[in-house]
Parts: C-alpha cells; structure tokens; sequence
C-alpha cells in the first residue's frame, strides 16, 4: 500500500441500492476510492481486468456468474487485486466456498458499518 494513496475499490453487488450505498460509506473514507461498480460477476471480472484495483468488494449471490466463480476469475486474471467478500450471508459452507475461490477476507453485509474499512484496509495489506 502506498502511504498517501488511497486504497482502489471495485464493488460487485447486484442490488443497486445497496451498492449505492456502500459507495456512500466508503466515499466518506478518504483512505478509500471506489472506482467501479459491477450488478453482476462477468462484468465485475471485466471491471476488475480493465481497472485493476486494490481491492474488490464481491457479492455471492449474483446474476451471469457467482460471486464465487468470479472472484476465481479475478485471482487467476488479475493477482493483484485482493477480493473481500460481502455478502448477507454467514453460511460457514460459503465462507470456506470464499476461502477456497481466492477470498482475502469475508464481511457480512450486517456488520458493514463496524468491519468494512478495516477490513478493506486489512485485504490491501495483505496483498501488497
């Protein structure tokens, strides 16, 4: 991670208004810069190629391709960036489904508010 930089965000979620607002949280953030968003896992896989953020805010449950196939794609096409799952779901099958896809980490959409950040922080570190 450079120092002054902020960490580049990708978030892929097919429900525009939350995407919406996970945008707004995270804008408020200036350690943070979302700079695409993707409403389903084969255009976040071509976002992400084009892009090649930090970090990448994947949803599970998606239209055209999982959250979990396209977080493979990512890891294989572009190793760069670090993908951190968030999703409504607290399924220990879907958090090891994450792990074993290529996941850096795993937030439910519950604890947005207290865990996103740092979590993001958290996935940039490790990456880099």
């Amino acid at each position: 991670m450079a120092g002054s930089e902020p960490i580049r965000v990708v978030i892929a979620d097919d429900h525009g208004l939350f995407a919406e607002a996970l945008e707004a949280i995270l804008t408020v953030d200036g350690r943070v810069e979302v700079v695409g968003r993707a409403a389903d896992g084969g255009k976040a896989v071509e976002l992400v190629e084009r892009l090649e953020p930090d970090v990448v805010l994947m949803d599970i449950s998606m239209p055209v391709v999982d959250g979990f196939e396209a977080t493979r794609e990512i890891r294989k096409r572009v190793p760069g960036s670090s993908v951190l799952i968030v999703t409504g779901s607290n399924s220990r099958h879907d958090v090891d489904r994450s792990r074993e896809a290529g996941a850096s980490g795993y937030v439910t959409k519950d604890r947005i508010a207290a865990e996103l950040v740092e979590a993001i922080l958290d996935v940039a570190r490790k990456g880099k």
